[in-house]
C-alpha cells in the first residue's frame, strides 16, 4: 500500500460537487482530507490517497478529468 498527497483546487463551478465522495466510490482507495480552504469563489483541498500505486493514479487521472487541479505535495508538508 502507497500513501500519496495532493493538493486540489476546485474552480468556483466545482465546488459544490463531491468529487472527493465520488474517488472514495469509484476507486479502491482510502480518502483522508488533510486540510481545505473553501470559498464561494475557490475551493483548495489537500487530500491524502492510499492504495495501491495504481489505483491510485486512476483516481488522480479521475479527479484531474473532473476540472480540478491536482498537484503532488512534497512529503512532511502537512503532517
Amino acid at each position: 500500500m502507497a500513501i500519496q498527497r495532493f493538493y486540489l483546487t476546485y474552480a468556483e463551478d466545482r465546488i459544490k460537487e463531491p468529487i472527493i465522495y465520488q474517488v472514495g466510490r469509484k476507486f479502491a482507495v482510502v480518502t483522508n482530507i488533510r486540510g481545505a480552504s473553501i470559498s464561494d469563489h475557490i475551493g483548495i483541498v489537500a487530500l491524502e490517497l492510499e492504495g495501491e500505486e495504481a489505483e491510485i493514479d486512476r483516481a488522480v487521472r479521475w479527479i484531474a478529468g473532473q476540472d480540478v487541479k491536482v498537484e503532488p505535495i512534497q512529503k512532511n508538508v502537512i503532517e
